[in-house]
């Protein structure tokens, strides 16, 4: 199955030269955005950590403020950075389930795997996903979290639709779009679970089983 993408991990601060080294090395274009949204990662890890600042997260990397915001007009779009990464990790990689898996239920199960699977393997992501880390922040944060979840609902709906062909329903775009509706809420309900249990409660527990149910 395809692979769920993990962002590399964060250094506690930024690559320091070593103690025989005068100055510090210059991080290369581009890398000290890539610190930044490692460090928020990272942060965002902490059980019950509470709303991350721009002077806890500059405190972290070993920089000013004003650094920061050499990168990033804002904390929102260090926040739409990390949406972005989920974006792009997680519909890579359901295009690569369709290319591979014929079957409409396979294509479903596998999909709502992967997304388990990111999630463990990204805790900090999973707080963004679920929301817990957008309170407080810009609204249009968590809008852009809610459109992911309802393109996933429509990627499920459109494989259950070809197994409910499959199956001769006599309405299958009822029954794919209940199908999703319910495959959408129980990866929403297990990544909830996941962050609120100080990611203690691994969101592929028992999964097998709870598919077999449900497909």
């Amino acid at each position: 199955m395809a692979e769920a993408q993990q962002l590399p991990p964060s250094p506690d601060a930024p690559a320091e030269p070593e103690a025989s080294t005068p100055a510090r090395k210059r991080p290369k274009p581009g890398e000290r955005r890539v610190q930044i949204l490692q460090a928020l990662a990272t942060m965002l890890e902490q059980p019950g950590a509470e709303r991350i600042t721009t002077a806890a997260l500059a405190a972290r990397l070993d920089v000013s403020e004003a650094a920061l915001y050499r990168h990033f007009a804002s904390k929102a779009q260090m926040f739409e950075g990390l949406i972005e990464f989920i974006e792009q990790s997680v519909f890579s990689l359901v295009n690569q389930i369709a290319e591979r898996e014929a079957a409409g239920n396979a294509q479903a199960a596998k999909t709502v795997a992967m997304l388990l699977q990111f999630a463990e393997k990204n805790p900090g992501m999973t707080r963004v996903m679920v929301g817990d880390a957008l309170v407080f922040e810009n609204e249009r944060l968590q809008q852009r979290m809610n459109q992911f979840f309802d393109k996933i609902e429509s990627t499920l709906k459109q494989s259950l639709r070809t197994a409910a062909d499959g199956e001769g329903s006599a309405t299958p775009s009822v029954d794919a779009q209940v199908r999703a509706s319910l495959l959408t809420a129980f990866v929403v309900g297990r990544l909830q679970r996941f962050a609120r249990s100080g990611f203690r409660r691994a969101p592929s527990e028992h999964l097998e089983a709870s598919l077999a149910r449900m497909l």
